[in-house]
């Protein structure tokens, strides 16, 4: 029977030990002493997929982008003090965006705590305005059979809040020295614990949910972000057979319907108020997660409909300012439910009316491209243009996710933000782990700022050799030339703005990446040979920063002459 090496100490043999039999098998570990007990005996168990991350902010991206495409809990674990704290930015996207994290942080013991001990801080509560669960563990020399269990309970409920709630909880364990001590034990299997499954498998609409949808002439339903493939073509095919249905889909929703408008920022933008009041809608269904378009968020809460449903297993947020139902089950229970009652459909001009409106959007769209000069919003059109059928796209915050709103993407393309707190901290990490998992050709399309914020990201012995980075830079944070704010004052530019004159040269010479360049006069022979390039490769596309936004600004106007 084969050996493994574990930590001598009770309480790591117990977390290893539940953590294999709840299957939580991706683990990813930041260097340091006092979580030396779990370090150990997870890296000497094969059952487990060991990462090991340096700096704790990058890992808990990337551990966050393991989840979100597995959609399983991944374990973060990382030495007592500052460490932990470096987590915060994913474990709140995490929160936020319903992505599964186990935080196992080693601790001081408590009567270590605020004596003066090197590396240590309060860790308990430090998560507590964002995360599902926490569970502080106890620990002492003699380590009971009592302990033991109440350890236990606080572990696995921990571990079942993340896997069924989906979100980051967070489990504080405290570790006596001598913390390398080790015994080499058999590798043998393990007793399993059931994982407590809550989600409703089942859903029936109800009578009055039934004769609301058939009475509403004009429907809106608005999808945020949302994973491929998780709801069917059949389903799409139903709803969209109802001309009283308008369907308004993010980039981010990965939903792909001829009848679908996935640019809702060209449809809404310089509408009449009468336009405004024909758009309407009685009734408003919203599912996935949280919107980018500040456009339809501002017409919504304007011109606010009497029904607002929203369908989620867990939470709904009142955005607009009219929620009227919380519909606690998937989007495709619920649409199956619905079609499965053979409701009539409503006589409606609704859905024809706007998808004449944005065909010829479609139109202004063209032609406008076709006139602007080299910019972000052209160098954006050729990437499209050129991007590969079969893509794993991640995108970055700020201008880079506004401007892939504008352009419908293919159906075999994947897409994927860090939408929970739009933060532009985490993106390539993210994406890197995220590329481990998923099986298509990763692509990282992200801004200077955010490439250069999270540039620890490529300190990353995981990064696939086929993942391949565009880098927009318009030396600043061109979103801030975008928003509203006096241009020319004297902080603009640095305070705002945050101009600068960097290149991603070195880094992609010191983290081995094939590197190219270009301000934009062989941009097409460039994004081609990047496309087709093998190996890790980063394509940095110059861009003038004083131009972009009046190209952008205009845009609306343009597309609707």
């Amino acid at each position: 029977m084969s050996k493994k090496i574990i930590s001598t100490i009770p309480l790591a043999q117990q977390i290893i030990t539940i953590c294999k039999s709840k299957k939580l098998r991706h683990i990813v570990i930041s260097p340091g002493s006092r979580n030396a007990p779990l370090t150990i005996s997870f890296s000497n168990d094969p059952f487990f997929k060991c990462y090991s991350i340096v700096d704790e902010r990058c890992a808990a991206f990337f551990a966050l982008g393991i989840a979100q495409q597995t959609t399983e809990a991944v374990a973060l674990v990382c030495t007592s003090g500052s460490a932990l704290l470096n987590y915060y930015p994913a474990i709140a996207e995490a929160f936020y965006s319903d992505i599964p994290l186990v935080i196992l942080s080693a601790d001081r013991p408590k009567e270590h705590i605020d004596i003066g001990d090197g590396q240590t801080i309060r860790q308990e509560g430090v998560f507590k305005n964002h995360i599902l669960c926490e569970s502080n563990l106890t620990n002492n020399s003699e380590y009971s059979e009592n302990l033991l269990n109440t350890n236990f309970r606080k572990v696995i409920e921990a571990i079942d809040v993340a896997e069924n709630q989906k979100g980051p909880v967070h489990i504080n364990i405290p570790f006596y020295e001598p913390l390398y001590n080790t015994i080499e034990v058999d590798n043998e299997g393990l007793n399993e614990f059931k994982l407590t499954n809550n989600v409703n498998s089942s859903y029936e609409c109800d009578l009055e949910t039934q004769s609301r949808w058939k009475k509403a002439s004009k429907k809106l339903v608005l999808v945020g972000v949302f994973a491929p493939n998780q709801i069917s073509n059949t389903c799409l095919d139903r709803l969209l057979e109802d001309p009283s249905v308008l369907v308004l889909a993010e980039t981010t929703s990965n939903l792909h319907h001829g009848k679908i408008i996935p640019s809702i920022d060209q449809l809404i933008a310089e509408l009449t108020n009468e336009e405004m009041k024909q758009l309407q809608p009685e009734l408003l269904l919203t599912f996935g997660g949280l919107i980018v378009s500040k456009k339809i968020k501002a017409f919504l809460r304007k011109y606010t409909p009497k029904i607002h449903w929203h369908v989620n297993t867990k939470k709904a947020y009142d955005t607009y300012g009219c929620l009227t139902s919380h519909i606690k089950t998937s989007p495709q229970l619920f649409f199956d439910s619905l079609q499965g009652n053979n409701h009539e459909i409503s006589v409606s001009n609704y859905q024809e009316f706007w998808l004449a409106q944005y065909r010829q959007r479609l139109k202004g769209h063209d032609k406008y491209i076709k006139s602007i000069p080299y910019s972000d919003l052209s160098v954006f059109n050729q990437i499209f243009i050129q991007l590969q059928q079969e893509v794993h796209l991640q995108l970055s915050n700020s201008s880079t996710i506004r401007y892939a709103q504008l352009f419908r993407l293919p159906k075999t393309v994947e897409v994927f933000c860090n939408r929970g707190t739009s933060g532009i901290d985490g993106s390539t990490s993210t994406a890197i782990g995220a590329a481990t998992i998923n099986e298509k050709a990763p692509i990282l399309i992200t801004g200077d700022l955010s490439f250069f914020y999270d540039s620890n990201a490529l300190w990353n012995n995981y990064i696939p050799e086929n993942f391949k980075i565009i880098i927009i830079n318009n030396d600043g944070g061109g979103i801030f030339r975008i928003l509203p704010g006096n241009k020319e004052a004297s902080y603009f530019s640095t305070f705002l703005e945050t101009t600068h004159h960097l290149k991603a040269d070195k880094l992609a010479a010191m983290y081995n990446f094939e590197y190219s360049f270009t301000n934009g006069k062989d941009l097409t022979s460039k994004l081609s040979t990047f496309f087709k390039a093998k190996g890790k490769q980063i394509l940095e596309i110059h861009t003038p920063r004083l131009i972009n936004d009046a190209v952008l600004l205009k845009y609306f106007s343009k597309i609707r002459e």
